[in-house]
């Protein structure tokens, strides 16, 4: 499904939000979007930017991913593992509405990038998704956020030892990019499930959804065809300052020196709408989190029966997971853990359950670890990892993967101890209206 189709489908479900007004895109908008956060909001008169619609919101709720992909809420994780596992090769095609409109003379100022905040380095792009080439692996495609410098160049943050700072290390020159803004739900999953570097990210996302492809006009990269807007272009050598931003903890990143790309073309689809993606948001938060659920869920699976993953809003939707397991041996919770670090390098601290305990309700993860979780015997601590950069606590050396210590929390029942000792009492049902009640004010 495209966005196009996702907003025709959030207006009939009644979820769409609509903004006639003329909104500016310094602060105005963002703090609009903000203030309806949860909800998809499309913005349709854009001061200074004719012709342009923005939408804001598509991404932020787990069911609007149930919407697009046709599946239900209980079977997205499984969904979303499926295709991790079990990617397939999307249809190149050669006519694409991502490139109805073609654009050879532009200034990127005429975009509506957005100003989010009054301590941001400038007008950011944070929805795009980018596509280069490893010259070892092949396709790749993940997020870079986007300081715009001028009419023709951008400074993005390329994170070091991943796959576009792996891919820029390879080649000799400029690294061809192609930068895709307003694409699909499918396909922002996969742009952010970070598999192994063999597989191609575009291939998960035809998994999800049928994703046809089609090649760019000024390079060999291929794109979303039913993507919004197109910016081919080309990482160079050049570095220039990026930051402050705020991320995804929702504090403000520093500054640093990164690669600046240049543009060459723009393509778009006739009457173009711009996904603009609140740093720090719902959204933000979703995207990041919600795909590393199907890659620590495949991995735990390999040394325990994983029932549910979920990254807690709680740990900035990064770094922090519970893990939900069927316990069928004694070492199974300590294995879960190891996993789960595993599938997602970033985590910081997992919590393992049991079946009992639902994952999404944090007081019953708390219960569970006031009630089975003994710290000289189920903590396990590892020292000086590989962390995130996005935790203000971690250590950061510059040209160096940040560090930290994890932990890890196996609330699990002991293995062997006497079960029912350890089991939530639960009360018997009512029907509340045979007492004269409302049944639904007191479920």
């Amino acid at each position: 499904m495209s966005l196009r189709e996702f907003i025709q489908q959030a207006t009939e479900t009644g979820d769409l939000v609509t903004i006639d007004k003329p909104v500016d895109t310094t602060f105005e908008l963002a703090n609009v979007a903000h203030a309806l956060e949860g909800r998809p909001v499309l913005f349709n008169h854009i001061k200074g930017h004719p012709g342009w619609r923005v939408i804001a919101g598509p991404c932020a709720d787990r069911r609007f991913f149930c919407m697009d992909l046709g599946v239900e809420m209980a079977d997205l994780l499984g969904h979303l593992a499926q295709a991790t596992e079990n990617p397939t090769a999307p249809e190149m095609v050669t006519d694409a509405p991502c490139q109805e409109v073609i654009v050879e003379q532009f200034d990127l100022r005429d975009l509506p990038i957005l100003l989010h905040l009054p301590a941001d380095a400038g007008r950011y792009i944070a929805s795009n998704v980018v596509i280069v080439n490893d010259p070892e692996y092949g396709r790749n495609m993940c997020y870079h956020r986007l300081l715009l410098l001028d009419g023709r160049h951008f400074a993005a943050r390329i994170i070091e030892n991943r796959g576009t700072y792996n891919a820029l290390q390879k080649v000799d020159g400029d690294l061809p990019i192609a930068i895709c803004i307003g694409v699909s739900q499918a396909v922002h999953l996969a742009a952010s499930m970070g598999p192994p570097p063999e597989v191609d990210e575009l291939a998960v996302a035809n998994a999800l959804t049928p994703t046809p492809l089609v090649k760019c006009l000024t390079n060999d990269l291929a794109v979303p065809a039913h993507a919004e807007i197109v910016l081919e272009g080309r990482i160079t050598r050049r570095t220039a300052s990026e930051g402050p931003f705020m991320d995804l903890t929702e504090t403000m990143d520093i500054v640093r020196h990164q690669p600046v790309i240049e543009i060459d073309l723009i393509t778009h689809r006739r009457d173009p709408i711009f996904h603009a993606l609140l740093p720090g948001g719902l959204e933000h938060k979703i995207l990041m989190g919600m795909p590393k659920e199907p890659t620590i869920f495949n991995e735990v699976n390999k040394v325990a029966r994983c029932t549910g993953v979920v990254i807690t809003s709680g740990g900035t939707s990064w770094l922090h997971a519970v893990v939900q397991i069927d316990k069928q041996a004694e070492a199974d919770g300590t294995q879960a853990i190891q996993a789960a670090f595993k599938g997602h390098g970033s985590l910081k601290h997992v919590w393992v359950v049991d079946t009992d305990v639902d994952i999404y309700d944090p007081a019953q993860v708390e219960w569970a670890m006031a009630t089975r979780f003994q710290a000289n015997k189920d903590l396990i601590i590892f020292e000086n990892q590989t962390g995130s950069s996005l935790d203000p606590s971690g250590i950061h050396l510059p040209g160096q993967k940040s560090r930290t210590a994890k932990a890890g929390f196996d609330c699990t029942i002991p293995w062997g101890a006497e079960k029912s000792k350890y089991l939530r009492g639960e009360y018997g049902r009512v029907d509340l209206r045979a007492y004269g009640l409302d049944q639904a004010s007191h479920a």
